[in-house]
């Protein structure tokens, strides 16, 4: 990879005249160690990536044996416990930072933090040299019907942003000094062309995004979408409303028959007709994927065309994809 670039921006490494590559990962489950997420990243960097994200992930409810012992001959007793079935985002990022040495960027996440476990989190990173973040609300909790802001934590990414200035500024979340404030942090946030599933309409999306800009968000990151034409009406508009912060396409290669159906309903998004059409003529998982690759390859042709600084992959279940599409492109 060359000398190292994690002390820098996302910004500058994606200012650059070639349309950039970057991609995001999770951790892997706990206990699994972290082979498979280095083999992912082995297969993606030599495409050279300007950096990589590493997703962040709330605690969930599950429900399993009892952890004590049970009575000979009872009915086995379940009880409902509170399990982080992915974590060590921090860690991990520090560790592959320095190994690959270009920026891993975590995900910080308003769900199923408080404000001083969000404190703790950016105390850590400091320390570990990891100045890139994007900040993200994220998911509800599985078991909330909506979302629901954790008892001492943040309801908005905007509320997560003023904390994370805050500390940059010097403050700890209680206005007390920190007595050697380290570098800044530098962050990202979502951005939505087919609007946020929550938000009143697109323009009031827009105008939601238009302030975390304002707050000191230095780039945006769209969820994922299949029709360029929704990008580029966003931008068009967001320009329009004076954010001039770069707006980073997120892409997402469709792999799998059920992804037909679950991706459209999961991220609000709508397949353009001529992908439907080509999509409604599979029948095993392997021709989604073709058309998967073949859609990708013309849809990041399209936009490197209109000049975007970066494209940036969702790798869940598609390694494989990206690695034939960024071999087309790139």
């Amino acid at each position: 990879m060359g000398a190292s670039t994690t002390n820098m921006k996302i910004t500058e490494l994606i200012a650059g005249p070639k349309t950039a590559f970057t991609f995001e990962v999770l951790p892997p489950l706990k206990g699994n160690g972290i082979d498979g997420l280095r083999k992912t990243i082995d297969r993606l960097r030599v495409y050279e990536p300007k950096y990589i994200n590493i997703t962040n992930h709330r605690s969930e409810y599950v429900y399993g044996p009892a952890p004590f012992p049970q009575p000979e001959g009872s009915a086995e007793i379940v009880v409902r416990q509170r399990v982080r079935r992915r974590p060590g985002t921090i860690a991990i990022a520090a560790m592959l930072q320095q190994e690959y040495g270009l920026p891993l960027v975590p995900h910080l996440l308003c769900s199923g933090y408080t404000r001083e476990e969000t404190e703790y989190q950016l105390l850590d990173m400091q320390i570990l040299g990891i100045e890139n973040l994007l900040l993200l609300r994220g998911d509800k909790a599985k078991e909330d019907s909506f979302y629901r802001p954790t008892e001492g934590g943040h309801t908005h990414t905007t509320d997560l942003q003023l904390q994370v200035n805050r500390f940059n500024e010097g403050y700890f979340d209680d206005g007390s000094p920190i007595k050697n404030p380290g570098k800044p942090f530098s962050y990202g946030v979502a951005c939505y062309p087919e609007k946020h599933e929550e938000a009143p309409n697109l323009e009031q999306d827009i105008q939601m995004f238009k302030k975390k800009v304002d707050q000191g968000a230095d780039y945006g990151v769209t969820q994922l979408f299949y029709d360029n034409q929704k990008y580029f009406a966003f931008v068009k508009r967001c320009r329009e409303l004076g954010i001039e912060v770069p707006i980073i396409p997120g892409i997402k290669p469709l792999c799998k028959m059920s992804q037909i159906t679950i991706v459209p309903r999961t991220f609000r998004c709508d397949f353009p007709e001529p992908l439907a059409h080509e999509l409604l003529k599979c029948t095993t998982d392997e021709e989604v994927k073709q058309v998967g690759i073949e859609w990708a390859v013309q849809q990041c042709r399209e936009l490197m065309e209109y000049g975007v600084p970066s494209l940036h992959f969702y790798t869940v279940s598609a390694v494989d994809s990206i690695a034939h599409i960024a071999k087309e492109i790139y």
